[in-house]
């Protein structure tokens, strides 16, 4: 993780995706936490199934939800989602993963179909956006959470 002022960047341990395009999957500016698009990837431990699109919607946003951890948030941060989709038949699969992770949260959502992915097996990208409250508060360091927080 680097810091420069009031933004951070946190980069994934697991992703040649991100050095290769000079990208992090993460990055704090001021109240706002960004999370870069997440797809359930072999990079990241979880080859996407074919035609799984409800699966792969939870695997990928359970990869962008552990990207808000070091900064001490969760699904109830969040509040704004979009989900990139590569057929238009999986919108009722990703949208019953994205009630299943966000539904009490309710952020604001976007869902699109694009002409496709890097990856031909994935069906789901998604991305998110989190609100921390207090601009000034960077990421946690481990053990630093307080319990019940």
């Amino acid at each position: 993780m680097e810091s420069a002022g009031q933004v951070q960047r946190l980069r994934s341990e697991d992703s040649s995706w991100e050095e290769a395009i000079g990208s992090s999957r993460a990055v704090a500016a001021g109240d706002r936490v960004l999370v870069s698009g997440v797809t359930p990837s072999p990079a990241a431990g979880s080859a996407p199934g074919d035609d799984e699109p409800y699966g792969q919607a939870l695997i990928a946003f359970r990869g962008a939800l552990s990207a808000l951890e070091p900064f001490g948030l969760d699904a109830a941060s969040v509040v704004r989602t979009r989900m990139y989709l590569s057929h238009a038949r999986d919108a009722d699969e990703v949208g019953r993963a994205h009630r299943e992770v966000f539904g009490a949260a309710r952020p604001a959502a976007t869902m699109v179909v694009v002409a496709g992915f890097a990856d031909s097996r994935v069906l789901v990208e998604v991305e998110i956006e989190a609100y921390r409250g207090d601009a000034r508060r960077g990421p946690e360091e481990p053990g630093e959470r307080e319990e019940g927080a």
